[in-house]
């Protein structure tokens, strides 16, 4: 059959630098609707959309909420808003973060997967961690198509790397060639599949879709309760899937995304500890010197044990980072 189609890209750490390549080898006759999120940073100004928009022969801009997705146009997430397709039509939300980000890719794919089924095409850029592998998958389960960086060709493998190992990535090229493929793709016989209505990917779609806590859902209908707790708002973390895991609030996390996270609250804990610490320990030798012998003995004990401490945990830390890049 012949369909309206759309390409979803997501990318992270490197990302600039592939869809500039990217955009460049485009076919300016592409009929596909071409839809990006990056993650960046909330609150400032994005130079992306104009940054594209140079690079090759599509126009693209800053999408704004409720556009109709149009072929042969580039629609880029703004800072702080995940971008997501619905009827055709462009939404953006500030639903709950996923993996930390606002825009997210997972985000993006899963609505392409729902709203467009077997005339998507998910493409997995430069970027570290695994943002976006769940998206891709849910595109292919969906009868869509999936691609991925060469990972030899990234600047940050993580994400396409991730996405093969999962089994997810049915086209891997270097970013030079995704253009031609894409084109290819647009002439491929499009065959719509039967599908079972998938109750955890709607769910999960409705939180991103949803404004600011404003989604109302059972926890439990995630999945079973963890004995871990969401980084953002400390609250249980439910196993949405394998390694894949939400909060009551609707903060979503892989494995990798929460391993990082707790790496980032151990340092700040850390440093909490060793600036107290550190009060301590200059509070007990002022105590010291205006005290009694017998006194000044136990400030300078007191001194002494919470310096040890201080050296302890700076040591801890440091081994620990140095073990994650080795």
């Amino acid at each position: 059959m012949a369909c309206d189609g759309v390409v979803a890209i997501g990318a992270s750490a490197g990302g600039v630098e592939a869809l500039k390549e990217l955009a460049a080898n485009l076919p300016p006759d592409l009929p596909f609707a071409v839809m990006v999120t990056l993650h960046m940073r909330p609150g400032g100004p994005s130079l992306l959309a104009a940054i594209i928009d140079r690079s090759g022969p599509l126009p693209a801009a800053t999408a704004t909420d409720g556009a109709v997705l149009e072929a042969g146009h580039i629609y880029v997430a703004p800072p702080g808003h995940h971008l997501l397709a619905d009827d055709h039509r462009v939404v953006l939300t500030v639903g709950p973060s996923e993996n930390g980000h606002r825009p997210a890719i997972n985000a993006l794919f899963r609505s392409v997967a729902l709203d467009y089924g077997p005339c998507a095409v998910g493409v997995l850029l430069s970027g570290l961690l695994d943002d976006g592998v769940a998206g891709l998958a849910a595109i292919r389960d969906r009868g869509g198509v999936t691609i991925v960086q060469e990972p030899s060709d990234a600047l940050f493998p993580d994400l396409p790397r991730n996405a093969v190992k999962a089994g997810v990535a049915q086209h891997k090229a270097v970013v030079s060639e995704i253009g031609g493929l894409l084109k290819q793709l647009a002439n491929r016989e499009i065959e719509e599949p039967e599908m079972d209505p998938d109750g955890l990917l709607e769910l999960e779609n409705r939180i991103a879709m949803a404004k600011r806590f404003a989604i109302s859902f059972d926890p439990e209908d995630l999945g079973p309760p963890t004995t871990y707790t969401c980084p953002i708002c400390k609250g249980t973390l439910m196993a949405v899937a394998e390694d894949t895991y939400r909060c009551p609030i609707g903060h979503a996390w892989s494995a990798q995304a929460l391993l990082f996270a707790r790496d980032e609250e151990l340092e700040e804990a850390v440093s909490v500890a060793v600036r107290i610490l550190r009060e301590k320990a200059k509070l007990s030798h002022q105590l010291a010197e205006s005290a009694g012998p017998e006194t000044r003995n136990r400030y300078t004990a007191l001194a002494a044990e919470a310096e040890h401490t201080i050296a302890a945990l700076v040591a801890g830390l440091s081994e620990s980072q140095q073990t994650q890049l080795g």
